[in-house]
């Protein structure tokens, strides 16, 4: 007896196909709001489409602004220096927001651990290098 995968009864890939267009919901919606993360949830929508549908998965490749953004990540597993930026900022932000709105002191500190140990991270994932500031274009 053959056991088929679940990515490929219709079923699994109408969920897989359902979640990655939630995923690109929230990606879109963090490119406007400075709490949501938009990189994240298009790594997401982009795992979710290669079991549920290549077709869209090579359209989300391929889109003018979420398309570079997962090239980068998946052929070199790094973000732009520009993504970079944005998202330290947001995270800084939201986290700052979050620590001066709670009012349990234990809630603070493990917002605060938790800010440090995600920018620990953060910060040490690689940085494409821009080709026009390359010694091949000087």
């Amino acid at each position: 007896m053959q056991h088929s995968l679940p990515s490929s009864s219709p079923r699994w890939r109408w969920l897989w196909n359902s979640l990655g267009w939630l995923w690109v919901g929230l990606g879109t919606a963090g490119i406007f709001l400075p709490v949501l993360p938009t990189t994240p949830f298009l790594l997401l929508a982009s795992g979710c489409f290669m079991r549920g549908s290549p077709r869209i998965a090579n359209w989300l490749h391929a889109h003018p602004t979420f398309g570079p953004i997962l090239t980068d990540w998946y052929q070199k597993r790094a973000i732009s220096r520009k993504v970079k930026i944005r998202a330290t900022v947001m995270i800084l932000a939201s986290f700052t927001f979050s620590i001066y709105i709670v009012s349990f002191v234990w809630l603070k500190v493990m917002l605060l651990i938790c800010l440090i140990v995600l920018l620990c991270w953060f910060l040490r994932l690689p940085e494409t290098e821009s080709v026009a500031a390359s010694a091949e274009n000087s």
